[in-house]
């Protein structure tokens, strides 16, 4: 899935964090256009009402209200229309059984997120490329964690 452009959803509730994100997405030399939700209820309500519009990478946040991330992740792959959906997990907790559970439930790759922006832009730009490189298919266990 090599492009010059992505769209990209960002699911995450805390919103310096998404306003980080963004900023670093306008620093980075892939393009990419930027749609935001800031809850799990609301993130599964905008993919089913753009079922023919969907985003060519989901970035999502573990810990968010209403509805988390995993519970989110296990709603996409188990929905026909939204399983295919590239979704990198992205997180500030590191936990290594969820990291596990994360990768058997066909996560992309998971994203502990940096402190520093620089690391941010770096690690999104990783990503990016990484997983477009592999159409976006799952690595080995070894590679699914992404490093800035």
């Amino acid at each position: 899935m090599n492009k010059e452009h992505y769209y990209l959803l960002l699911a995450d509730d805390d919103e310096d964090d998404c306003l980080f994100f963004k900023e670093a997405l306008d620093e980075i030399t892939i393009g990419t256009t930027l749609s935001m939700v800031h809850d799990g209820v609301q993130l599964m309500n905008y993919l089913k009402t753009n079922i023919s519009n969907l985003p060519d990478v989901l970035f999502l946040d573990l810990n968010m209200p209403r509805k988390n991330g995993l519970e989110c992740l296990d709603e996409i792959k188990n929905d026909e229309e939204l399983k295919a959906l590239p979704i990198i997990i992205f997180s500030t907790s590191l936990d290594g059984e969820i990291v596990d559970k994360l990768y058997q439930k066909d996560a992309s790759f998971y994203i502990r997120k940096p402190g520093e922006f620089s690391k941010l832009k770096n690690v999104i730009e990783k990503a990016l490329t990484i997983a477009s490189e592999n159409n976006f298919k799952q690595p080995e266990r070894a590679n699914f964690i992404l490093q800035p």
